[in-house]
């Protein structure tokens, strides 16, 4: 039988026994507390630690003490300078109301605030979502990558050949294997020419022999030991490097109208939180923009993108066309990767569904990297629509976007453990790149 002896060293000032014991006895409070807090703080929130507020009682750690009715006992008191043996001790009042309270008397313990680190943090919230891995473990990289110069190679492409550093070994290699120079080549011809043009002279002819058979073997030397040879020659090398700052923003489309309740919109806010995390392990630099729409859409801030209650008509197409005018003004595709998600019940004014496949067909799917649709339903009609592709009209009409782009996903929620499926299909690796048209 295996034995697992943990290893791992206490954190500063912590026990971590003793922490993972008091995570298991407090989890229903802490997780009630996690949740309101994220619900009514930021997306970003989150992906931190939280400093939780848990109240004394019930967290005490349990003691052994003699039972009362098993016979006498002896008590020592420390410092007893008020009581005899026999005097009966007033029970202190609570302070919190009862019989024996009375104000401003008694005492009481106030709350004490637990500390939970970010990877805690993240199974509390996902918990219920069936994700407490997979958000911090299995979700795809997909890192962009430029040629970075990392030395020279003995091979290589014709356009990469480092000039300086061939010549370089050129050079040495002349010197060491003492190939003859032109300047001495040049003014041995020079000295030759001379004396065939001098008046004749004794010994001119046995100099002129020994003038040529010089500038002959050193001729001969020169064209054996050539001025650059392939054993000089280097290339520039190049090696693929991640990019460490590339820039992402990510627009949150959420319709807002009055078919949209609090369920419906806090199932939103639980995937948008998804799609920010995983674009922040991804991202150094993250925009985050917001659009809410009725029968017309507008850019807000977090807090009125969740908690405005505006409400109105359906007009779904006023979100895509805002969308698509905010790319063309702040973030141009060239110098951003653009990530979309989109939830809505699926209810929208006549015809202009097919107003928002044209525009997702058109400029829209060639600008994102990926684009994902939820459409939040009722419990009751997971067993209507969860094994047809019959729906609203937007679900219809987006049905052949999503035949025509891969790097498209949509799927239906009606409930928080349901929105696990989008990120298997949105994050999973891709078989083909998607298509441009």
């Amino acid at each position: 039988m295996p034995n697992f002896i943990d290893r791992r060293l206490n954190p500063k000032d912590k026990s971590l026994g003793n922490r993972r014991r008091f995570l298991r006895r407090a989890h229903e409070e802490l997780k009630r507390v996690v949740k309101e807090r994220i619900r009514a703080g930021k997306i970003a929130d989150v992906d931190a630690e939280q400093g939780v507020p848990m109240p004394a009682r019930g967290t005490d750690e349990p003691t052994f003490q003699p039972a009362r009715t098993s016979g006498q006992r002896q008590y020592i008191l420390p410092g007893n300078k008020e009581f005899t043996p026999g005097d009966r001790i007033p029970k202190p009042g609570g302070g919190t109301g009862g019989a024996g309270s009375r104000a401003g008397r008694g005492q009481a313990e106030d709350d004490f605030q637990f500390v939970l680190s970010r990877e805690e943090v993240l199974d509390l919230f996902f918990e219920d979502l069936e994700l407490p891995d997979m958000i911090k473990l299995s979700l795809k990289e997909t890192v962009s990558y430029k040629p970075r110069r990392a030395g020279f190679a003995t091979s290589g492409a014709p356009t990469n050949i480092n000039v300086g550093r061939t010549m370089r070994n050129s050079y040495g290699r002349r010197i060491a294997l003492h190939r003859p120079r032109r300047a001495d080549v040049e003014a041995l011809a020079r000295e030759i020419a001379m004396l065939e043009t001098a008046a004749p002279a004794a010994g001119r002819g046995q100099r002129l022999e020994e003038l040529r058979a010089e500038l002959e073997r050193l001729e001969r030397r020169r064209r054996r030991i050539p001025y650059v040879d392939p054993v000089d020659i280097r290339y520039n090398r190049f090696e693929p490097q991640p990019l460490p700052n590339a820039n992402a923003v990510m627009f949150c489309l959420m319709d807002v109208s009055s078919s949209m309740g609090e369920r419906e919109k806090d199932l939103a806010k639980r995937f948008f939180v998804l799609l920010h995390l995983f674009l922040k392990r991804r991202y150094d630099r993250i925009d985050i923009v917001f659009i809410r729409h009725t029968d017309e859409a507008r850019e807000v801030d977090e807090d009125t993108f969740f908690y405005s209650t505006q409400s109105g008509g359906t007009v779904v197409s006023t979100a895509l066309e805002e969308m698509l005018r905010i790319i063309e003004e702040r973030y141009p595709a060239r110098d951003w990767n653009i990530y979309a998600a989109q939830a809505s019940d699926g209810d929208n004014i006549a015809g202009d569904s097919e107003r928002c496949a044209s525009l997702l067909n058109g400029p829209l799917m060639r600008l994102c990297q990926y684009y994902a649709y939820v459409e939040i339903i009722d419990e009751r009609e997971t067993e209507i629509f969860g094994a047809t592709d019959n729906g609203t009209s937007l679900w219809r009409a987006y049905r052949t976007v999503n035949e025509a782009w891969p790097n498209f996903q949509m799927t239906r929620i009606a409930r928080p453990a349901d929105i696990y499926p989008v990120f298997r299909k949105l994050f999973a690796r891709q078989p083909t790149t998607p298509q441009r048209k």
